[in-house]
């Protein structure tokens, strides 16, 4: 598939009676949006067709419209789609960015900022990537080496191969794919809308579900991989070992071994580390975890041999991993035995547990713009509305639970959810209620969770485990459970970033030593000074802790890596390194707006910050924010090494 094309708009082939039957699935804000483009008429984004305000996450699907004006609706998307399946109307050009948001902003009951119009027409397809805009370099001897072949990786590798600049991927597993592809447990699935999280310049109609599971999801990113022509140029069941940065030659010698013991030693121009944070299982240290009588496993290297059958199932954790697998094994196992060291805000989602419809699934294969106008709803409701509620008032009176007045609404919006779920359990209150601000660490969707504690045969434990005996867990309370398989639900290190390479830069100072173990500093998340020519994708503070899609945030960062990657060719530049004073700058910036937001708050543990308490994985920025930061590099910003040129038999610089 080539990428210098965007995607051709999809265009109606079904019947009319299938066209009739699908519309019955529309969502009505969505619809009207599609109408008001496809027809021109900006009535249909006034009254009587005005739809309610979309509350909290939810679709708002009949636009909190009568029945008789939904019909009157999905009857004129019905004409006008005969009119464009058989000839007789064409399908207009995107509307201009500022109508964009204009008309979001009726769809969804309040104002979109116009600031989000470049970001909204360009993320939902109608218009390309500004990387893919950008024709292809002359990049002769020029060579770049990826390490991971997940999302970002994927990602920077299809970006390269548009700008025909020669790359090697190197990949620890045998297949693309990274967390989707390690994270295989029951029950493993996305926490943001599948229509948004997927690739801007691949878009993906056919979604089986809102939330897909694993197995969808790591089909997607391996067709992606397919479908673009990049697997070619990645070496499985490869790992790098190290990489030291040359001055003489301006090149990285990267030394790499596949599993069978054997070593290469790759020389490329520039690396790009697309590692992410979600790849180092956490593995407790428990006096008797490795003498435990049974088979024990962490989420993340589920041991699908285990037959759970039966068993009493022992989970330690209880994150995201963790309230996904429960439900998905309670079936199965005899029992189910979770222990909890702190309980999670979990937030509903009527979409989370819903299968997308056939008809859906047609509308968003040929309605001309019906997902792209889906995906940007989704954009402004999963993204950045949710950031100002994260900001603490310094004079808000109840700073011990939440931080300002409308945190301290959704802490009751929550509140109240929990208490419904557990009606007639409520001596769980104590167990599963936080004591914490809401989104104080990573929120999560509600999978059957609280359905699932109050089966019989589930057992929520709010204690720490001290020990393993046997087969006994001993929590701090001096309990005792018999347990036949444990399970790890206890996370990655995220703060332990590009471990364990060995990487050394201009001063031959190991990456390690520089960072430590949890203080990973990075330019935008992507540039360290001293190491030039190498770059971050999902670096230090680039995940999303408010919300929104990780793979729009690498996309970010894929357009900053490949402006400066053409920069370097199209100028001949040797290398380019971020200045000291640069990053020091940005570092200090991020920190500063961390003091003012949640993830400081000093009344939880959160794998976000480290051990002097800095916040070293979650960004603070809004993703329109960041999407401004890496649109175009600032040369300024970099040590700038041209490359030398022979004039009368004296080396010189080239003229920059």
């Amino acid at each position: 598939m080539s990428t210098s094309v965007p995607p051709v708009p999809p265009l109606p082939t079904a019947t009319d009676d299938e066209l009739r039957a699908a519309l019955t699935s529309a969502n009505i804000p969505t619809l009207l949006l599609v109408l008001a483009h496809l027809t021109g008429d900006g009535g249909w984004l006034a009254d009587p067709y005005r739809p309610t305000r979309t509350v909290a996450l939810d679709d708002n699907d009949t636009g909190g419209l009568p029945d008789e004006r939904q019909a009157e609706i999905r009857g004129a998307a019905l004409d006008v789609l005969r009119e464009i399946r058989d000839g007789h109307r064409v399908v207009p050009p995107p509307p201009a960015d500022d109508r964009i948001v204009e008309m979001l902003s009726v769809s969804l009951g309040e104002r979109v900022p116009p600031e989000y119009a470049a970001a909204m027409a360009e993320d939902g397809g109608f218009r390309p990537p500004a990387w893919l805009t950008a024709p292809p370099v002359n990049a002769d001897g020029f060579r770049v080496l990826i390490i991971g072949a997940g999302i970002s990786g994927i990602a920077m590798a299809v970006a390269l191969r548009h700008l025909g600049i020669a790359h090697t991927v190197i990949e620890k597993n045998d297949a693309v794919g990274g967390t989707w592809l390690e994270n295989s447990y029951p029950g493993a699935g996305v926490d943001t809308p599948c229509h948004l999280y997927s690739f801007s310049f691949a878009p993906q109609p056919g979604w089986t579900r809102y939330f897909a599971k694993q197995p969808e999801i790591l089909r997607y990113v391996q067709d992606v991989a397919r479908d673009f022509e990049v697997l070619d140029a990645i070496r499985f069941g490869t790992e790098v070992v190290s990489a030291r940065w040359d001055s003489a030659s301006s090149t990285w010698e990267v030394h790499t071994r596949r599993r069978d013991g054997a070593e290469q030693r790759h020389v490329a121009e520039v690396v790009i580390s697309s590692v992410g944070h979600f790849n180092r299982p956490v593995v407790p240290d428990l006096p008797g975890l490795d003498a435990f009588d049974g088979p024990t496993f962490h989420t993340a290297r589920w041991d699908h041999r285990v037959d759970l059958t039966g068993k009493r199932v022992g989970v330690i954790g209880t994150g995201a991993s963790s309230m996904q697998v429960v439900p998905a094994i309670a079936d199965d196992a005899a029992e189910v035995v979770v222990f909890q060291r702190s309980p999670q805000w979990v937030a509903p989602n009527a979409n989370y547990l819903r299968d997308v419809h056939a008809h859906t699934r047609l509308l968003m294969a040929q309605v001309p713009g019906y997902r792209t106008w889906y995906r940007l709803r989704l954009m402004w409701m999963y993204q950045d509305k949710l950031h100002p509620t994260l900001q603490r008032d310094p004079d808000w009176p109840h700073p011990e639970r939440s931080l300002n007045a409308l945190n301290d609404k959704h802490r009751r919006f929550f509140t109240a959810y929990i208490d419904e779920q557990i009606t007639g359990a409520e001596e769980l209150r104590d167990k599963v209620l936080p004591d914490y601000p809401p989104y104080g660490k990573r929120i999560l969707m509600d999978n059957d969770w609280f359905t699932t504690i109050r089966r019989d045969d589930v057992e929520l434990v709010a204690a720490g485990v001290r020990e393993i005996d046997g087969s006994v867990v001993v929590t701090d309370d001096g309990a005792r459970r018999e347990i036949d398989v444990l399970v790890l639900a206890t996370g990655f290190s995220p703060r332990r970033m590009l471990y364990p390479m060995d990487i050394r830069g201009r001063s031959g100072v190991p990456l390690r030593e520089q960072w430590g173990d949890d203080d990973a500093r990075a330019h935008l998340g992507i540039s360290v000074p001293d190491f030039p020519n190498f770059f971050l994708l999902y670096g230090p503070n680039t995940n999303l802790g408010h919300g929104g899609s990780a793979i729009f945030h690498a996309e970010c960062q894929v357009n900053y890596i490949s402006g400066l990657l053409r920069r370097m060719v199209e100028r001949d530049i040797a290398a380019l390194e971020v200045r000291a004073e640069v990053c020091d700058d940005y570092n200090a910036r991020v920190d500063a707006a961390h003091e003012k937001m949640i993830w400081t708050h000093p009344g939880m543990s959160t794998y976000y910050r480290n051990a002097a308490g800095r916040v070293v994985t979650t960004t603070p920025w809004r993703l329109i924010d960041y999407w401004a930061m890496t649109r175009t590099p600032d040369l300024a910003e970099f040590h700038v090494i041209e490359r030398v040129t022979e004039r009368a038999g004296e080396p010189v610089p080239r003229a920059g």
